[in-house]
Order: structure tokens, then sequence, then C-alpha cells
């Protein structure tokens, strides 16, 4: 099994990541997430996510945008694979994949994508564009990744969609060879969701969860790849709160959920409650979520890593047995809390991992 990798939500968007109003130690600007990329991957992160937000969304007051945000961090980092997030219907997919090309060529190899169908009504509406129903949805982002897949690996793609139409197009430079491919990630609960993955995604990334709840997905989605003779990887959405003790952690918990910005919590569920029902097998992002699940977007806090370093590490490599290839992780202060991560909790992470090798070396032989 191959060791898993450690991922960060840049904090490219105002308000923290809790919908709260507890103090958080971190910033949205360019300095400060220049600053926090260099430090993520000194300390063993492997990739950090750009999110995508165009207007004010629940405290969200400013945003960078994330294309150009990744842009800018590939060239004063190393190592880091740097992910921006991209809504089909806001982008034109040859347009991204002309963006993403240069952004691979200038980082060395380091872009990746995720790819997201949204939720938002009001980012889409407010530029004239249509809000599709749910699956129509994950329709047009399947077609999207086609035909960047397409333009990233052909002499002259042609592509005949419901969505999009490429007429003989092509990508130079193209991006460096990434078997073969930059990454493509995508999330989202829905049948349509998995479905989707199964057939043309790198990446499923899964909002937080029980590891029973984590091992049913990788089941589900994992045997819908495997129709398409495919293999998938999964990403795990992570709130991470490490203390000294278990009690201290479950207590900055409880502050963050007493304190939490009720409005704002109240508007996001508003936008989202339709997100599951919508789906004909009413399954889907935040159908399940109550309102403290909604104080962390994705459901953070469900995945459980709050407690001691050691504790944390043990729940990681427990997730990790369950199929979890990535842990994307959220923190309060970002200005502590990440380097901290990275620190204290990786290394232990390691030596789990290494622990378990030799009992798969036996088994194997």
């Amino acid at each position: 099994m191959v060791d898993v990798k450690f991922a960060y939500w840049v904090p490219n968007v105002s308000g923290g990541l809790v919908v709260s109003k507890i103090p958080q130690n971190t910033d949205w600007t360019y300095d400060y997430n220049t600053w926090l990329a260099q430090t993520a991957e000194e300390v063993g992160f492997d990739y950090a996510l750009a999110q995508a937000r165009f207007i004010a969304s629940y405290g969200a007051e400013y945003q960078l945008e994330a294309l150009t945000t990744v842009a800018a961090l590939a060239s004063v980092t190393k190592k880091l694979k740097l992910i921006a997030a991209v809504h089909p219907g806001l982008w034109h997919p040859g347009v991204v994949a002309k963006m993403g090309a240069t952004i691979d060529y200038i980082s060395k190899g380091r872009f990746a994508l995720n790819v997201v169908s949204g939720w938002f009504k009001g980012e889409f509406t407010i530029y004239g564009e249509p809000w599709l129903d749910h699956d129509e949805r994950y329709r047009r982002s399947e077609e999207f990744i086609r035909v960047l897949k397409g333009l990233w690996t052909e002499d002259e793609f042609h592509f005949k969609g419901d969505f999009y139409r490429i007429n003989g197009g092509w990508v130079k430079p193209r991006p460096v060879n990434q078997n073969p491919h930059p990454e493509i990630f995508q999330g989202g609960n829905s049948k349509a969701a998995r479905r989707m993955a199964g057939r043309v995604s790198d990446w499923y990334f899964m909002n937080g969860n029980t590891i029973d709840g984590v091992r049913e997905q990788v089941a589900e989605v994992s045997a819908l790849a495997r129709e398409e003779g495919r293999q998938i990887k999964f990403g795990l959405n992570a709130f991470v709160l490490v203390r000294d003790t278990e009690q201290e952690a479950h207590e900055v918990l409880r502050e963050i959920i007493a304190k939490a910005d009720k409005e704002a919590v109240e508007g996001f569920g508003e936008a989202v409650k339709q997100a599951g029902s919508s789906t004909r097998e009413k399954v889907g992002m935040w159908a399940n979520s109550n309102f403290e699940d909604l104080v962390q977007y994705n459901d953070g806090f469900r995945s459980g890593l709050i407690g001691t370093k050691e504790q944390v590490a043990e729940r990681i490599q427990k997730f990790h047995e369950a199929g979890v290839d990535l842990i994307l992780g959220g923190f309060l202060h970002y200005s502590d809390d990440l380097s901290a991560f990275g620190r204290d909790v990786i290394p232990l992470v390691r030596q789990l991992e290494s622990r378990r090798r030799p009992a798969e070396e036996l088994v194997s032989v």
C-alpha cells in the first residue's frame, strides 16, 4: 500500500475554514498564502487545493481566483502539487486546458485540477449562466473532463457533446508528462457524482465521514471504476484539531460550534438543502448534514481528526486502511496548526506505515 498523501485547503477565501465568530489566525491574501505554501512543503504536505468562489458566500467576502492563485504559487514553491478548483459553465474546458498546461509548464509538472460541478446557484445566475438540474451539472462536468483529456493528449482533438464542441483542437506546450496528463480531482456524494468519478476522474474527493461511511464510498466508486477498466484514488475532507489533550481539542470544537455564525450557517444550509434531495436517489452532498456539520462546509468535523497527535495519526491510519489515499485538511489557526500538523502528526503517520509494511510483506510472501 502506497503511503497516504497530505493536502491542505488554501485559505484564498476570507473568513477561515469554519463559519464561526471564533477568532481564526489565518489570512486570505497572496503574501500570506505564499508563506503558507512554502511552509507546507517544508513540513511534508504533498498538495494544496485552492478554492473557487466568485462572490461573497456566507462570510467569504474576499476571494482570490483559484487558477491564477496556483499559477502565482507555482513560481514561489518547488515541490508542492497545486490543485485549482474550476466550475464548468463558468469556464470553457479549452481555455482551462490551455491555462492548466501553461501552469504545468511553469511548475515543471505540479499542476492539478479539481472539477467542481457547483452548488451555489447565485454564482451562475449573476453572470447570466443557466442553472442546470443536478444530474445535468454532472453530465456537463464529465464532458468538461473528456475535453481536457483530449486536448492535453491528442495532436488534433475532435469532440461533439451536448455541452461542448471541439473541432480539431490542440494545446502546445502540452503538460509535462503526468501519466498521461495532470491529475483530475472531483467531489460530490451523489450517485451521479460517483458514476462520473468511476468513468473519468483520477481522484474522488469525499466529504468528512466515519470510517464505515468512507469504506462504503470507496467500495462503490472503486467498483464503478473497475467496470470501466479504470482505477481511482480517494481523498477525504477533514477538519484537523490537534491539541495536547483530547479534552482540550474537543473544548475548542465546542467553542467553534457555540460561536457559529448562525445566520451564515443557516444561509449556507438553505442554499444547499436541495443538493442531496434534488437527486433521483435522494443521496448527495449535505443530504444528511446537521447544523454542526455545516459549520465546516464539507462536513470536516465528521472525520474525527480531533484529539492528541497520537490519536489523530492513528485515525488517519485507519482511514488509509479503509482506502483513503489523501487527507485534505482544514485548520482553525493556519499560522500555527498547519506547521504543527506537519511537524508532529505526519511523522507519526509515517511511523505507523513503516510498522505495517513488514506484516504486508509477510502476507504477500
